[in-house]
């Protein structure tokens, strides 16, 4: 699959536009320092004046971090979506809201998968971990319960993580690419909790509901060591006794 960026319309343009700036704006005081300097980092292919390039962001993306944006029509089964992250892929889709959808979507699309996710890709520590985060998941492909482990995982920190900076901050692409959500989760409205790996996996979540509590790290360098510890204790070798 491919972006076919020449048939996006007037209206792809003003929503991307509309979406971007708005949103900009509300993290100013709210997303982490990683996040912002590397929104501003990806000023030249990552922009409000028009909706993202997938060729052109992955040819800045050669020269930084490695990974590339991979298209896809919607949700992928988790065994893709590992191998993806462990080939140093993201997926994203293509499709766009509407003016009518600037607040609410049952589904994922580009700007919560672009404005949301991949500005963290550019940063070395983060970039690390969601690398580190897929090729773990190619190895417990068939052990449903660690994949559902790592689900967990992912949809507490990447997807709707908060970090500790001078007070709480965004940095889970949820939360950044949503109007509303960014300014909730840290009015101090929701419950929050420190971030324990091993609590993280064991803890379910929903998708159909806001948040009823979201877990913050004290950094990113936490967020790398815990994926690394994991991986470590998964890979040792079973006693036989």
């Amino acid at each position: 699959m491919k972006q076919e960026f020449n048939k996006y319309g007037k209206e792809d343009f003003t929503v991307w536009k509309t979406l971007f700036e708005r949103q900009k704006v509300n993290l100013q005081d709210k997303a982490c320092d990683e996040y912002m300097l590397a929104l501003e980092r990806m000023k030249p292919v990552l922009h409000p004046n028009a909706p993202p390039n997938f060729e052109e962001i992955n040819q800045w993306f050669q020269q930084s971090s490695g990974w590339e944006i991979q298209c896809v029509p919607g949700l992928i089964p988790v065994e893709n979506f590992f191998e993806l992250l462990a080939d140093k892929k993201f997926c994203s889709s293509t499709w766009l809201r509407t003016m009518g959808q600037l607040d609410y979507l049952e589904e994922p699309d580009m700007f919560h998968d672009v404005f949301g996710h991949v500005p963290l890709l550019s940063d070395p520590i983060f970039s690390e971990f969601a690398h580190e985060f897929g090729k773990l998941g190619c190895t417990v492909l068939n052990t449903p319960e660690r994949v559902v482990m790592l689900q967990r995982l992912y949809w507490f920190t990447i997807e709707f993580g908060l970090i500790q900076q001078n007070g709480l901050k965004i940095y889970g692409a949820g939360i950044a690419s949503s109007f509303g959500e960014a300014n909730s989760s840290i009015s101090g409205e929701i419950p929050t909790v420190p971030f324990d790996i091993e609590e993280v996996m064991q803890t379910a979540f929903r998708t159909d509901v806001m948040q009823s509590h979201y877990v913050v790290i004290d950094s990113f360098e936490q967020l790398f060591e815990s994926i690394l510890s994991v991986t470590k204790k998964w890979n040792q070798p079973k006693t036989i006794i």
